[in-house]
């Protein structure tokens, strides 16, 4: 993907500013600016169908932990996520990330990504647990709608820290 513009290219850009010093570029410029590139939206559908290998697999294992074992919901949350989220650092930083995933080292990445998917799940959690105690919503559903709201968050933090190119 040579013509994609990385977050680190973009926060990198200068812009013309008052009596012609240079400005940094504002996020949302920046935002405007990834989304005008093709390659970054190809990224971002390999993101969401990994995602969605991890989402099937997140349900699957909360559902056995949950019902098949009984363990506590917010216990069966934990580990559904555990198992996903391996997955989906592995099939990232092969097939989503594969070009700037070979600038750095793995175990970085993977620190990384376990960060940024911490932040994400427990984000998703919250909100489970919101859903759940004060919504008296379904568990299932509500597990559901909890991983899909975090998702945006996942992938950018995911782009921009835990698989930007180094330089």
């Amino acid at each position: 993907m040579s013509d994609e513009a990385s977050a680190v290219e973009i926060s990198r850009a200068k812009v013309a500013g008052v009596a012609g010093a240079a400005a940094p570029l504002r996020p949302h410029m920046r935002l405007w600016h990834g989304m005008r590139h093709p390659a970054n939206w190809v990224q971002l559908i390999q993101f969401g169908l990994v995602g969605g290998l991890g989402f099937v697999i997140n349900l699957a294992v909360f559902a056995l932990c949950q019902k098949a074992i009984g363990l506590p919901y917010l216990i069966a949350y934990a580990i559904a996520w555990l198992v996903a989220v391996t997955n989906n650092f592995v099939l990232n930083r092969r097939w989503t990330f594969n070009e700037h995933a070979r600038s750095s080292r793995i175990h970085f990445q993977a620190l990384r990504f376990f960060v940024v998917s911490t932040i994400a799940a427990a984000v998703g959690a919250g909100l489970l647990a919101l859903m759940v105690e004060a919504g008296g919503f379904a568990k299932m559903p509500a597990e559901a709608v909890a991983v899909l709201a975090s998702t945006p968050l996942n992938f950018l933090g995911n782009k921009l820290w835990s698989f930007r190119p180094k330089g």
